[in-house]
């Protein structure tokens, strides 16, 4: 599996624009989340999100929130979710991306928590709630462990904090399409275009654009507008939890390819 940074390049070559979804793993249950990880991979998948459930995630909208609820009710925790990231790390060409909050990685100790994760096979980390002012403490051990931490910018962010978060952050830059949390919505604010362009004058990383892309049309926006990836999250929980696992992951092959066609070069 290459890392994250590998994958951009690649695709930066072929002037292609990543897909990144993501996945609550442990919903509606651990072997469906195996599964999912191959279907989305097969299907035009870039990098793969996974969301490893967490009591309180201030981050994320009404969809994922009552997915990770679920799933910590059926007992899903960082081990047995790393035990599927390892049965299937090595059979999928995406990198695996964690989506995690803080607290859980300081209560095990930043560095046996990156130590467990890399040895799983994960190559990077979101961290919603990691301040920029405390992300040294988590950027130089990941490094070390060949995990990429990708930092977050809000669309409120000022030019300074934004410049200083574009710097630090490994892989890419998590660039947040809207105030408030995640979700389905039914436009990609505009202001998302101006901020792109502000990026692009400070730094040359890539730039992967989420919160609120949910439709084929919004990935194509995104990437008309600069962006070199589009992240779509609640969209796909939605559509694996409903109906039985079966037609769950048919439903987000399908989405998948939809989304992977709006973005492909013409």
């Amino acid at each position: 599996m290459t890392s994250i940074s590998q994958c951009f390049e690649t695709l930066r070559d072929h002037a292609r624009c990543a897909l990144i979804p993501f996945i609550t793993a442990g919903d509606p249950d651990l072997e469906t989340t195996a599964e999912a990880l191959r279907v989305l991979d097969r299907s035009g998948a870039d990098i793969i999100e996974l969301g490893v459930p967490y009591s309180d995630p201030l981050a994320d909208g009404p969809v994922i929130q009552a997915a990770a609820t679920r799933a910590l009710q059926r007992g899903t925790r960082l081990d047995r979710v790393l035990e599927v990231v390892r049965s299937v790390s090595p059979t999928i060409q995406a990198p695996i991306v964690l989506f995690t909050y803080y607290n859980p990685i300081l209560n095990r100790g930043i560095d046996a928590y990156l130590q467990q994760i890399a040895a799983a096979g994960v190559r990077g980390l979101v961290v919603p709630d990691l301040p920029l002012e405390e992300a040294a403490t988590l950027l130089g051990p990941a490094t070390a462990h060949g995990i990429e931490v990708t930092l977050l910018i809000a669309p409120t962010s000022p030019k300074e904090r934004l410049m200083a978060i574009a710097e630090q952050s490994q892989g890419f830059i998590y660039l947040v399409s809207t105030t408030g949390v995640t979700g389905v919505r039914a436009q990609v604010q505009a202001r998302v275009k101006d901020l792109l362009l502000e990026l692009r004058n400070v730094t040359d990383k890539p730039i992967g654009v989420g919160f609120g892309i949910s439709q084929p049309e919004h990935a194509h926006q995104v990437m008309e507008w600069g962006a070199d990836a589009a992240i779509v999250g609640s969209a796909f929980v939605k559509r694996l939890a409903d109906g039985a696992p079966t037609q769950g992951l048919q439903a987000i092959e399908t989405f998948c390819q939809s989304l992977k066609a709006a973005i492909a070069p013409t």
